[in-house]
């Protein structure tokens, strides 16, 4: 068995490597190539936490992926100097069941995630896209941030945060990092974040929309990540209604994401706004930006397919780069 710690899961996914591996793993899943069932969920009351279990098998040509991930997310994480994501995926021989590798999840996660949106931001977003808004300074909107700026070559980034000190270590510790820009920039208000912003990645715990649309530059390319139950909103539903929308999946995304579910409820959309999901995209079976002016939207829930995927990836380029522990089993 082997053991990829957080340092190891670091170093064996590159981020470029990562959006490929993310857009192999969407195409799996629009082709009815992968078997997903959709996540379980453990409230947590008394942290008020929540706990996630997501298994995933995926058929391809490279031999396939079979993993689960347990995840959980702790909001009071953070006033501890904790992580908010606590996780771990159990990698299994495709062929045959075998556990393989246990991989720290929680770098996993923050990875996988940022190159979701990487692979919907090279798909969707404007190819002369240079200026880039966040929401949340935390892990999640570290590797939202880079990701963007692994396909899209930007000048400047504005990060928004209430927390002025995560936001100020953020730019301290990102600023000219590998492809990230030096001009990366303290937002005061949502206002000032959105107002020039090419590309748009929300990666928060908000109930309520964190911009407002009026303040959106035409085509404009957004990546929410953050709300990822019904109750929770990062997108206002006047930004929903317009946009072009794209999902990771379909059913998990119309079960869980309250981005979705609440224009939904408020009548404001069907579930059929749904363009597509992305791997429809990938696979040719749906177009994605029709005009420079278009407003598009990736809404991710995080899919068990990302982790299988990204997991066995980070598994075989350990391996190679013999970093990974082994233990016996």
């Amino acid at each position: 068995m082997l053991i990829l710690s957080s340092d190891v899961v670091r170093q064996s996914l590159p981020m470029d490597q990562a959006i490929d591996a993310m857009k192999r793993a969407y195409a799996a899943l629009s082709d009815n190539r992968a078997q997903v069932p959709l996540r379980l969920s453990m409230q947590v009351p008394w942290h008020e936490a929540t706990g996630l279990f997501m298994p995933a098998y995926i058929h391809d040509e490279t031999g396939g992926a079979m993993a689960v991930k347990a995840v959980a997310l702790f909001p009071h994480n953070l006033e501890r100097g904790l992580p908010l994501i606590q996780a771990a995926v159990l990698v299994m021989e495709a062929d045959s069941g075998r556990p393989i590798a246990l991989v720290e999840g929680s770098t996993l996660t923050a990875i996988r995630t940022g190159a979701a949106s990487g692979a919907a931001t090279d798909l969707l977003a404007r190819p002369d896209s240079q200026v880039v808004a966040v929401f949340g300074a935390g892990v999640q909107g570290r590797t939202q941030l880079e990701a963007v700026c692994t396909v899209r070559v930007v000048q400047r980034a504005w990060i928004y945060d209430p927390d002025r000190l995560r936001l100020e270590k953020f730019i301290a510790e990102m600023a000219g990092v590998a492809s990230l820009p030096v001009d990366l920039r303290a937002a005061v208000d949502p206002l000032q974040a959105v107002k020039d912003a090419d590309v748009i990645c929300t990666a928060t715990t908000s109930l309520a929309p964190v911009f407002s649309d009026a303040d959106l530059k035409p085509g404009v390319h957004i990546n929410a990540v953050g709300a990822y139950t019904p109750e929770m909103q990062e997108i206002p539903a006047d930004t929903v209604a317009r946009a072009l929308v794209i999902v990771d999946s379909r059913a998990a995304s119309l079960a869980e994401a309250g981005d979705l579910i609440q224009p939904i409820q408020q009548g404001r959309i069907t579930p059929e706004h749904i363009h597509a999901e992305l791997g429809e995209i990938l696979l040719g079976r749906k177009q994605g930006r029709s005009s420079p002016a278009q407003v598009t939207f990736f809404k991710s829930v995080g899919i068990a397919v990302q982790d299988a995927m990204a997991a066995r990836l980070a598994v075989e380029n350990a391996q190679k780069m013999g970093i990974a522990q082994m233990v016996e089993w």
